[in-house]
């Protein structure tokens, strides 16, 4: 629904405005999105967080964060999130769920900000922070939903301790898998990876390293067909492409790295963006956009951790809170 504009106000769901009800306005509720809501709250800006009505955050479906600071003996990804939205609250954010759709520039009075379309909701704010994190790629076998957390992972970064002395898979056969694969050696006591063509992507000096690595085998020209457990993982079928031999692997873990796709379709053409995706910013969170900033998973960028996204979400809010003070006139 188009909203009309008059003597340089808007008209939203009826009422006419002539300023945004909020300053800024986060996309997006995870580690990156809820630290820019603490950072921009305590900096005094009205702040509202749209959470993702059919998306869920990569933290809250792992079991254990044994790698973020401060917290020996690690964290439930659901709680330690909450943590985050609560401590985040408490300086003042508000919050809202809803898939937004749109954001298009709009004029309240004499200042230029954005209008966002969540649902059947419309929101007005001067600046907007994108922090709608990524997806790993699924496989769509039988199986990986319902032993994710539970054996299905796609952080060997994250979760390799956990399975200390224990056999494992690792599914793809780029830079990320092999990167991955190497570093679950230094807790698994074998490591298979599993690889749909006959030889990697990954690039040279990741191969060699590979290849060198005793504790790790390949499956060429193979793919998983499902993962079975009871309770957790214990096996995985395999089919070879060229032969169609089928074979069962014993494996207690199963980490999937066959490619990562950013939350950021709505804002393709919107903001400038990589070929995979990414938001392209700068230092400072920035888009190619002015008023616009992202974090977190959803920019172009090479370490995808929660802390890593709690840094880009405070970095975020502090270019926002330099944006808005500019437009208010009360710049420093």
């Amino acid at each position: 629904m188009e909203q009309g504009r008059k003597e340089g106000r808007i008209e939203m769901g009826g009422e006419t405005i002539s300023s945004p009800p909020y300053d800024v306005v986060i996309i997006g509720g995870g580690p990156a999105g809820l630290t820019a809501g603490m950072y921009a709250g305590r900096a005094d800006l009205r702040t509202l967080a749209i959470e993702g009505g059919s998306t869920v955050s990569q933290i809250t479906a792992t079991d254990l964060i044994e790698n973020y600071p401060g917290i020996p003996g690690g964290a439930n990804g659901l709680e330690l999130v909450e943590r985050f939205k609560a401590q985040a609250v408490g300086f003042g954010l508000e919050t809202a769920s809803g898939d937004v759709t749109a954001v298009t520039r709009k004029t309240f009075g004499d200042r230029e900000g954005w209008e966002i379309v969540a649902g059947e909701q419309r929101y007005g704010t001067l600046a907007v922070i994108i922090a709608t994190g990524a997806a790993w790629r699924h496989l769509g076998v039988p199986g990986e939903e319902r032993f994710i957390g539970r054996g299905v992972s796609f952080c060997a970064t994250c979760d390799a301790p956990l399975f200390r002395n224990r056999e494992v898979a690792v599914v793809g056969g780029g830079d990320t898998a092999i990167q991955e694969a190497l570093y679950l050696t230094r807790f698994a006591k074998k490591v298979t990876v599993i690889h749909r063509r006959d030889r990697l992507r990954a690039t040279a000096i990741l191969q060699k390293r590979a290849f060198a690595n005793e504790k790790i085998v390949f499956a060429w020209n193979t793919v998983v067909e499902a993962i079975e457990g009871l309770d957790l993982i214990q096996w995985v079928r395999l089919r070879d492409v060229k032969t169609g031999e089928k074979k069962e692997l014993s494996a207690s873990g199963v980490f999937i790295f066959v490619g990562l796709t950013p939350n950021t379709v709505p804002f393709r053409e919107l903001v400038t963006v990589n070929q995979g995706g990414g938001i392209l910013v700068d230092a400072n969170m920035q888009t190619s956009v002015p008023g616009i900033f992202a974090c977190g998973d959803c920019t172009a960028k090479r370490l995808r951790q929660v802390v890593t996204a709690c840094g880009d979400g405070a970095t975020a809010a502090f270019s926002a809170q330099l944006y808005v003070e500019e437009l208010k006139g009360v710049a420093y």
